[in-house]
């Protein structure tokens, strides 16, 4: 028996027992589908986290105070011997270091910001002129600060997009003024819209200079200092001299940490490959449960059919064309529950894409072909123990079955 033979058998066998065809093919297409759905889905939360990074700025490395490493002894919580990032760290850096395209010392805290008749408890971030380069965040309204604000210690402000909308609803901030902690600032700018950025609302915020977010929560250490490279490939070469100016700086003490942008999306590209496969494996046992259905399936069209089986082998029918056949059978219920899983995992993708905006699955090429493809070997794997029977049936005993 040629195989576009057993092919058509297959099929006529698929037509004649529509029902019992159609559960057999739920299960492997419900398998192959949760394959691609999760699998997309962990894909597109990857690619969600590297965009979410990529907005960032390029090329970054986050210097914060503290050195984060293991010692022989317990951690000292509240101790008092690590030395603080200051202003005069980050400008010193600015000034001696090569290879460096900007430099953001950054003060960070909350609170609560006025306009007339309305109070908001907002985020509040200190700057200095370079972060709208570093961070790839710009004023679209208005300016910016300049170093002379920064270094005057200038109570202006700039507003996020959220920030100006609750506080002043539809009217025009600029030059207006708002009570931060009851000091007075003057809105200079409006910043770009961003929306949120790893799960934090970028446009909530209120932007100060640096100096004056300093003087505001009267702390004169800094909350991190963000360094742009000059290029990727010195990235290494800079971390190094950032290193050695700060320690310089520090008693020849190394209290702080350098982080770059790539080391984190390293450790996340790492973290959400493993989310992915796990993700893949689970939804891959509901395949497997699948070629268990196409097995018990096969094993019960093996005893309907087996006068059938006696006849052919009586007119010469041998094992082996028994055997092909019924493996083709399974080939086709695997391959057929394949391609409609296919399609319904790519759907399923779409919907999640059009219901979650923030966490677009996106099915990769290799996911389908690995899903069809182990489908296909599914279907025939757990084909091979129902085909074995049917072609061992001694022909004498199958034409007498009843």
């Amino acid at each position: 028996m040629s195989i576009a033979e057993a092919f058509r058998l297959a099929l006529e066998t698929a037509r004649v027992n529509p029902v019992r065809t159609g559960l057999t093919l739920l299960g492997v297409t419900i398998g192959v589908a949760s394959v691609i759905l999760l699998v997309g889905i962990g894909q597109g939360a990857k690619n969600y986290v590297y965009d979410q990074f990529a907005g960032m700025g390029t090329n970054l490395l986050i210097v914060t105070p503290g050195k984060i490493e293991t010692r022989g002894v317990a951690p000292q919580f509240g101790s008092d011997n690590v030395h603080k990032l200051t202003y005069r760290d980050a400008t010193y850096l600015r000034r001696q270091a090569r290879n460096l395209s900007g430099v953001v010392p950054v003060a960070f805290g909350t609170a609560e910001v006025k306009f007339a008749n309305r109070t908001r408890d907002v985020n509040v971030i200190g700057v200095n002129e370079e972060f709208q380069e570093v961070r790839g965040i710009h004023a679209d309204v208005g300016s910016f600060f300049t170093r002379e604000d920064v270094e005057a210690r200038r109570r202006v402000a700039l507003l996020g997009r959220v920030v100006a909308r609750e506080l002043f609803g539809g009217d025009n901030p600029l030059g207006k003024f708002v009570r931060v902690s009851e000091r007075k600032y003057r809105v200079i700018g409006l910043m770009e819209p961003k929306g949120r950025s790893l799960g934090f609302d970028v446009d909530d915020l209120v932007y100060l200079p640096v100096r004056s977010a300093q003087d505001l929560f009267q702390k004169e250490g800094l909350f991190e200092i963000l360094v742009k490279v000059s290029s990727h490939a010195e990235l290494d070469e800079a971390t190094g001299e950032i290193r050695r100016i700060l320690k310089d700086r520090h008693n020849d003490t190394e209290d702080f940490t350098i982080t770059s942008q790539a080391s984190m999306l390293q450790t996340l590209e790492g973290i959400m490959n493993i989310l992915t496969y796990a993700l893949g494996s689970i939804a891959g046992i509901s395949l497997f449960v699948g070629g268990i259905g196409i097995m018990n399936i096969l094993l019960v069209s093996v005893r309907e059919r087996t006068r059938e089986i006696g006849v052919r082998k009586a007119v010469g029918a041998r094992s082996s064309d028994i055997l092909r056949q019924f493996l083709v059978e399974a080939a086709v219920l695997g391959s057929v529950g394949g391609t409609l899983g296919i399609l319904l995992g790519v759907g399923g993708a779409a919907l999640v894409r059009s219901l979650a905006e923030n966490l677009p699955a996106e099915v990769p090429l290799w996911s389908v072909l690995l899903a069809w493809s182990f489908s296909l070997i599914v279907g025939v794997f757990f084909g091979v123990y129902p085909a074995r029977k049917a072609s061992r049936l001694d022909p004498i005993e199958a034409l007498r079955y009843e």
